[in-house]
């Protein structure tokens, strides 16, 4: 037993993947698998998402792509790199600027491309007045570019006009392409929110990060994912106090009358913030009980009232996830986004795995046993 783990449902991953595959048609379905998978584990999702459909794969960095290519036949794409790097064989590259492509024209071995242009959000891409000079370049240099992709700000906002700003500025980034002499056959503009809700920005690949994972990227929406990460503690300790007593560091928390707490096991070297102190619950045995006082770097409390549930050490009490809070209620009670919180599970959680992801021969007390102890 840990006690303290991250559970992970492969059975949630390959029905949100093959949600997104149907719903997108005839475009190819490119899963982002970066930061270890959203935290969910790379080596144990990517083969449930090949499975399920995906048609490629896309992570931020050289080192995260070496162990997705070491996974999955599929293209990998990678577009968070420096020129001077070497760029390991096989993988796919983006291309933010003109030093990008002088970088990969003058490659050992150059691999394929993906020209990424700036449409609005402003952060990393080719400017608009630079794509002739870059385009110009990847066609003279014999780049092999695979198409052009971009990245929506407000994706989040399905209203929001900016979207069709940014789609507009797309559509020339194609056609000036295009007009250099660039196939560009596979371009890529949809995340997660714009591939649910904006099926004219599809093209012809979407890349889908956050609702491989369950988790819905537009507030509000409930398109049948299913979330797949729980964080689950353990009941250390139920201690009696009473009325007026402080807890923990500061005794900053007094209890408002007399009755119980539990210590829970996990702390902000696991990941837990303590900037979420007092602002969130666990689930325990099916009820709901607020965390109180400092968080601790290994542990925090959860003031159980008169206990009527008889909540006890051993008993487990959940983060987020089945049986508790969600990853999205327990985002908006703290002050941040779905995203970062099952990326937050660090230190000493482990992780386990339930389900088979689609695959009768990995069973789900068979999987669960193999990830004991991972992070």
């Amino acid at each position: 037993m840990n006690l303290l783990a991250t559970r992970i449902d492969l059975d949630a991953i390959a029905h949100n993947t093959r949600t997104m595959k149907d719903l997108v048609g005839g475009a190819r379905l490119m899963c982002v698998v970066k930061a270890d998978a959203y935290n969910h584990g790379v080596e144990r999702v990517v083969p449930v998402m090949e499975r399920a459909g995906a048609d490629a794969f896309a992570v931020a960095t050289f080192e995260e792509a070496r162990t997705v290519r070491a996974l999955t036949d599929l293209p990998v794409l990678a577009w968070l790199w420096a020129p001077g790097q070497d760029i390991p064989e096989g993988i796919e590259v983006a291309a933010p600027n003109i030093a990008h492509l002088r970088a990969l024209a003058d490659a050992p071995a150059a691999p394929r491309v993906h020209l990424k242009v700036d449409t609005g959000m402003n952060r990393a891409g080719i400017d608009e007045e630079d794509w002739d000079e870059a385009f110009s370049f990847a066609r003279r240099a014999g780049l092999d570019v695979v198409g052009v992709m971009s990245h929506l700000a407000r994706a989040d906002e399905p209203g929001q006009d900016y979207n069709d700003v940014q789609a507009a500025t797309f559509r020339r980034a194609i056609e000036c392409a295009r007009g250099h002499g660039l196939a560009v056959e596979t371009n890529h503009l949809s995340n997660s929110p714009a591939t649910l809700t904006r099926p004219d920005l599809r093209f012809e690949q979407v890349r889908v990060g956050v609702a491989l994972y369950g988790l819905e990227p537009v507030e509000g929406a409930d398109n049948g994912l299913r979330p797949a990460m729980s964080w689950v503690a353990t009941v250390l300790a139920v201690r009696r106090v009473a009325a007026g007593e402080g807890v923990s560091y500061g005794l900053t928390w007094q209890a408002p009358a007399d009755g119980y707490t539990a210590v829970i096991s996990a702390g902000y070297a696991d990941g837990l913030p303590r900037a979420w102190q007092e602002r969130f619950e666990v689930g325990i045995a099916g009820a709901r009980y607020p965390q109180v006082g400092r968080v601790c770097m290994d542990q925090f409390i959860v003031w159980l009232g008169e206990n009527p549930r008889g909540v006890a050490p051993g008993d487990e009490a959940v983060i987020f996830g089945a049986g508790g809070p969600g990853a999205t209620e327990l985002a908006a009670r703290v002050g941040t986004i779905n995203y970062e919180v099952v990326c937050s599970p660090a230190g000493r959680t482990a992780r386990e795995y339930v389900g088979g992801g689609g695959d009768s021969g990995d069973s789900a007390a068979g999987a669960g046993a193999d990830g004991e102890g991972e992070k």
